[in-house]
């Protein structure tokens, strides 16, 4: 098992798309409406790792990444196909 302090590819990928999962909420935050902004801010703490370690000592289980996986993918496409987000992107 990988010690904490190391960057594993899980690790990254969380980041990363943690990260962009906080823009995303922050444009629907400013963009769009208050809700979905706040909605997607909130999903976004399932995948920063400090947020899963947290959640994994509190409850005792963390999501398993499947999970994590078929939720990014259709949160992305929520966002680029019925989202108002989406619309304003096709726009530009």
């Amino acid at each position: 098992m990988a010690s904490d302090n190391r960057p594993t590819i899980w690790n990254i990928a969380g980041w990363l798309f943690g990260v962009l999962v906080i823009i995303i909420g922050i444009l629907n935050l400013f963009l769009v409406h208050p809700v979905p902004g706040i909605a997607y801010l909130l999903i976004s703490l399932i995948y920063l790792p400090p947020a899963n370690a947290y959640f994994r000592k509190k409850l005792g289980f963390a999501l398993p990444a499947i999970v994590k996986i078929i939720l990014g993918i259709v949160l992305i496409m929520f966002t680029l196909g019925v989202s108002d987000l989406g619309d304003m992107i096709d726009k530009l």
